[in-house]
């Protein structure tokens, strides 16, 4: 779909950003996703790779972006030509016309002439960013074209002499999020509160993790998303205990836990939020102890996000206040500086509390610059995500709290005075899970 006006310009001053990173002396490359084959002559359903889209918004395969701010021509695309024949089977593509008009480039090429015109640039320039982390085919022609640019130096006295990947730049640029793109974050995040709101407000004893996977699945399509960011975690009873439970079969009973990790992408942009919840109408009182100790833990690691704090600071009084609460419960025994420096707490969690939030639901950035953990500043967004996962066969602890898991994850935007939880619209509190979970159908607990 071509550009707007409004998007071409946004592209185009991210475009200005990077070249101020960059210097004068440098081209940097960036290679489109493959289309990956799901079976037979089948694909997977085709998502551009992050950073390309960052920077071009052009969302097709076999397509290579160079940007060079010393050149006449600043912004190039080679990209795949106009095909009719394809186009009865495949839909229109945008062709090296399109790439000029629709999406900005001072100039395209068809992509089967990379290795024709890609050199021109390259001659000029000295320093080389590509995609040091990817080995499909597109990334390994831009290598094969760099290095042959390379060896040619020592005859003309022109050519690249040093490397870096790309993501050097880029990640560091998608970082910091700007309105637009916060905006984006919102919108897939509204889209997923109202899924998650629906599952703990429907579901039901009797139920399969898969039946409950597909309506949080529907949610996202029905409100104009493309769909899971990531697969959908629809984990019962001990299966809360696995991280990244993937099964999805096993028949919810009455009386235990349901975790739900689930995030729609919309336009690009993730949201990545878990709920666990009671199947019946009430937590248990040991359900309600752990899960209590998980809430306090995620509220005081957001209380410490502000400008100039670190992640490892939001991990280190997550870790501290659930320690002190498993103590309390008496899953752990012991002092609690010595508990948290043993890091006793890892039998039952043993994941970081946070990770970054964009484009990816894992989203790029360095956590440390160089040994020193990165300083927040406004604009970043990530998770807060402690958990507490007591497996089934742990008999150290009372038997109450076997086979349970909990996790709590919100997404927190960094703000100039502090921070807001952009997934606030989510219930998280006992009285306002067990206020939604009335509505569900009565279970073994009875009113």
């Amino acid at each position: 779909m071509p550009l707007s006006d409004a998007d071409r310009a946004r592209l185009a001053e991210r475009r200005r950003r990077l070249a101020g990173m960059m210097g004068d002396g440098g081209v940097l490359l960036l290679a489109a996703a493959p289309e990956r084959l799901r079976s037979g002559d089948v694909h997977f359903p085709f998502r551009q790779d992050s950073d390309f889209a960052h920077l071009t918004g052009f969302d097709e395969p076999e397509a290579v972006a160079v940007i060079a701010p010393a050149d006449a021509r600043p912004y190039a695309l080679f990209v795949r030509p106009r095909d009719a024949e394809r186009a009865r089977w495949e839909g229109p593509r945008s062709g090296v016309e399109g790439a000029m008009a629709d999406y900005g480039a001072a100039i395209a090429h068809p992509i089967d002439e990379l290795e024709t015109h890609l050199p021109a640039w390259l001659g000029r320039a000295e320093q080389v960013w590509l995609p040091l982390m990817r080995d499909d085919p597109l990334p390994r022609r831009l290598w094969d074209i760099v290095r042959r640019a390379h060896a040619g130096r020592a005859r003309s006295g022109y050519g690249p002499t040093a490397f870096h990947d790309s993501g050097d730049l880029v990640h560091e640029l998608r970082l910091r999020k700007d309105p637009w793109e916060i905006e984006r974050i919102r919108e897939a995040i509204a889209i997923t509160a109202t899924a998650h709101r629906e599952a703990m407000s429907t579901v039901r004893p009797g139920e399969t993790e898969w039946q409950i996977e597909a309506r949080i699945d529907f949610a996202f399509r029905r409100a104009g998303a493309v769909g899971p960011a990531y697969p959908s975690i629809v984990a019962s009873g001990p299966h809360a205990c696995v991280l990244h439970h993937t099964p999805r079969d096993r028949t919810l009973a009455a009386d235990e836990l349901v975790l739900i990790d689930a995030g729609a992408e919309r336009d690009g942009y993730c949201a990545d939020i878990t709920r666990t919840f009671p199947s019946g109408r009430r937590f248990t009182p040991a359900q309600r102890d752990l899960y209590e100790a998980v809430l306090a833990a995620q509220l005081a690691a957001i209380a410490v996000v502000r400008p100039g704090a670190t992640l490892e600071e939001v991990h280190a009084k997550a870790i501290r206040v659930l320690t002190e609460a498993l103590l309390h419960l008496g899953l752990l025994a012991g002092d609690v500086d010595a508990l948290v420096a043993s890091e006793a707490y890892s039998r039952f969690y043993m994941h970081r509390t946070s990770h970054w939030l964009g484009r990816d639901v894992h989203d790029v950035g360095a956590y440390k610059l160089g040994d020193t953990p990165r300083a927040l500043e406004a604009g970043m967004v990530f998770t807060v995500e402690p958990g507490c996962y007591i497996a089934p066969e742990e008999d150290s602890v009372p038997a109450a709290f076997r086979g349970l898991g909990v996790r709590i994850e919100d997404d927190v935007l960094v703000t100039p005075s502090g921070c807001e939880v952009l997934s606030a619209a989510i219930p998280k509190h006992v009285e306002e899970i067990e206020g939604l979970r009335a509505a569900a159908a009565p279970s073994s607990r009875g009113a």
